[in-house]
């Protein structure tokens, strides 16, 4: 992809996901996700109505008269962004593949941390880390997170999201608004999740294809693993072949969400042909 075209798509994203940060999603994300805690701002004179606990009693007795400390709420908070760049990703059977809509709802959350002054931050990852970009703030921050979700060109098709949460857990030292945007198809891990968990506030976002729940009686059809890149001849007029393939698929959606809740994070779930801003919504309200 050369410059030009790059730029190109990098600011159609840019206009479309700002627009829904800005009128849809801002205050959203601020009343779901809340700041660090109250830190002091000023003492001032105490009103009719202000809670006597709030009352300072040493600059009371300095002034002969009732003085209250004021407190505001500490805002500025880290998002970071943990997304699956592996070879699953690269699907889609209506009008965008998977990772189009990965990096939509990326950009959409990022915006709307921007519009906040929080700290933005990336991980991209398959079965290693791909990429780290720590968190910062500043529009031009967010635009390069956007570039290098459409152009990165990760080593590895595969995917191990242990690996990631654990770097992850060792790299950031204070709490952060993670979202993890992925397909989930893997396992095992649920210990990392875990830990994970426990350190910071964790969604995981799953973007998944409605071809990817069943597969239709056609025949007999040659299937690439996407992320192995094995060929193999599928008979998928055997029901047995179905049901097996459907079970699969139903294991790793029953495990992620299962996993999710064992290990007290959120969980959202976006088929690619479906609204993502009224599933977004939704999910923030619920929280809020």
């Amino acid at each position: 992809m050369d410059t030009k075209e790059l730029l190109k798509k990098v600011r159609k994203i840019e206009i479309k996901t700002r627009r829904l940060s800005d009128h849809v999603f801002g205050g959203e994300y601020h009343s779901t996700f809340k700041g660090r805690g109250m830190t002091f701002s000023e003492v001032r004179q105490y009103q009719f109505g202000d809670d006597v606990r709030a009352i300072d009693w040493n600059v009371t007795a300095r002034y002969n008269e009732p003085y209250i400390k004021v407190f505001e709420e500490e805002r500025e908070l880290t998002m970071m962004l943990m997304v699956d760049v592996s070879g699953s990703e690269l699907f889609g059977s209506s009008n965008q593949f998977k990772n189009e809509i990965v990096t939509e709802i990326a950009a959409t959350l990022a915006f709307s941390a921007l519009q906040n002054n929080d700290k933005i931050g990336v991980l991209l990852f398959s079965d290693q880390v791909e990429l780290f970009i720590p968190p910062k703030k500043g529009k031009s921050h967010v635009l390069r997170i956007i570039r290098e979700l459409i152009e990165f060109k990760p080593k590895s098709k595969k995917t191990d999201l242990a690996v990631a949460l654990k770097y992850l857990t060792n790299i950031l030292k204070k709490k952060a608004i993670v979202f993890v945007l992925s397909d989930f198809i893997t396992d095992d891990y649920l210990q990392t999740l875990r830990i994970t968990g426990k350190k910071h506030d964790v969604t995981g976002i799953r973007i998944y294809d409605e071809r990817e729940e069943t597969i239709p009686n056609i025949g007999m059809v040659q299937m690439e693993d996407t992320e192995t890149g094995q060929l193999q001849l599928v008979n998928t007029q055997s029901k047995k072949v179905r049901q097996n393939y459907s079970k699969f698929y139903q294991e790793r959606v029953d495990y992620f969400q299962t996993t999710f809740s064992k290990s007290g994070c959120g969980t959202l779930s976006c088929r690619v042909d479906e609204s993502y801003v009224k599933k977004l919504l939704g999910y923030f309200k619920r929280r809020g």
